[in-house]
This record gives C-alpha cells, sequence and structure tokens, in this order.
C-alpha cells in the first residue's frame, strides 16, 4: 500500500486524530496566553521580577518532553492531565517574554496622558498599555502555538490525544508494513495543522493590530 493510498484508508481515523491533536494545542496555548499574561503583567515593572519570570519559564522549557511527561505520571496519570499540564508549561516562556517587552516598550509619555485625562492605573492598563503591547502579545502566542504543534506529538507517550499516536505507533512498528507510511502520516499532519494555525494567527494579526501600530 502506498502512502496515499494508506492515508485514504485511515482518512476517518486520522481525521479525528488531527481535530483532537488541533483542538489541545490551541485550548491548551489559549490557558498559557491567559496564564503568562497575567505573569508578564503582574512583573513588567519590575526589572527584578521580570528577570525571575523569564528565567523561570526558560528553565521549564528546558526540560525535555519525555523527562516532564515523565514526571507528571505518578501525580496526574496518563491521558489529557499531564498533557494539558506539560503543554501549558512549555508555552509560557513566550507569551511571558513578549507580554513584558511589550508592556514595557508603551511610551511613557502616553501612559502620563492616559492619567492626565483621569484614567485609573487600571484603566491605563487594560485601554491604553495591553492595546499597545497587543501586537507583542499576539505574537508570543503565535510562537507558543508552533511550538506545542510539535510538542503534543510527545504526548502519545502518555497516552496523550493527537496525531503523535500515529508517530509512536509507526516507529513502533519500524520495518513491518506501513509502519513508515503511519509516522510520514502523522508528521505531516501536524505540519499541515501548524501552516493552518499560523494562517489563522496572521489573519487575526491583520484584524486585531491597527495600522498605525503595524507600521511603527
Amino acid at each position: 500500500m502506498n502512502f496515499w493510498e494508506f492515508v485514504l484508508d485511515r482518512w476517518n481515523r486520522l481525521l479525528v486524530e488531527a481535530l483532537l491533536h488541533v483542538s489541545a494545542v490551541v485550548q491548551c496555548a489559549l490557558l498559557a496566553a491567559v496564564i503568562g499574561v497575567g505573569i508578564g503583567v503582574a512583573v513588567y515593572r519590575s526589572p527584578l521580577g521580570s528577570t525571575a519570570a523569564t528565567a523561570l519559564t526558560s528553565a521549564i522549557l528546558t526540560i525535555p518532553s519525555f523527562a516532564l511527561l515523565g514526571l507528571l505520571i505518578p501525580v496526574l496519570g496518563l491521558g489529557v492531565p499531564p498533557t494539558v499540564v506539560a503543554l501549558v508549561l512549555y508555552g509560557l516562556l513566550p507569551v511571558v517574554r513578549n507580554t513584558i517587552v511589550g508592556l514595557g516598550g508603551v511610551d511613557p509619555a502616553v501612559r502620563d496622558a492616559a492619567r492626565g485625562v483621569g484614567m485609573s492605573r487600571v484603566g491605563v492598563l487594560t485601554r491604553v498599555e495591553l492595546r499597545l503591547a497587543w501586537p507583542a502579545i499576539l505574537t508570543g502566542t503565535r510562537i507558543a502555538t508552533q511550538m506545542l504543534m510539535g510538542i503534543a506529538a510527545i504526548a502519545a507517550y502518555v497516552r496523550g490525544p493527537g496525531l503523535g499516536v500515529e508517530i509512536f505507533a509507526g516507529l513502533t512498528r519500524a520495518g513491518s508494513a506501513n509502519a513508515t507510511n503511519q509516522a510520514v502520516a502523522g508528521t505531516l499532519g501536524i505540519v499541515v495543522l501548524a501552516l493552518v494555525l499560523d494562517g489563522i494567527f496572521a489573519l487575526i494579526g491583520r484584524y486585531t493590530v491597527s495600522r498605525g501600530i503595524r507600521g511603527q
């Protein structure tokens, strides 16, 4: 059976796994974005806090995927819980760093002008600073999502959902019939999904970032 015959024969199964894969990645990326922006907002005014937050999230990213998932098994078991925790932790660094950079890059004169018209500190943050930092935050979330697309494949190690199941099954059965087709199908599926999500992020940026900010 050649590759395309294999794909057509298992189309329904591959489609379900692709949907599970992209669903897990998108949900974890959004959760990482919410947590990461919260951390960035909490520390961006403090050089020490910013350095500590960046260093901590960087340290998490250096932990090998297999090691982190293996450490989570005794605590969370197998399946979705360790997958979600691992993906969220790995997605924090780009969001935290870009949030800090974006908020720190807001012109102090703009902040002063906002306060001068009577805005509270929360108002300045939500209506001025976060809006100006949005392109950086969106870029961080976009990078995190692309990273998680690949890392999510490792989740098959803990029986997580997604196309990693096909890759691991194919590699485990290396040398047997259709083993290569199975691994390649899973890999190409992840690549295609990553490109689609990247295109969606490009559209989001186009329609949510004002021309004035894009032109800076």
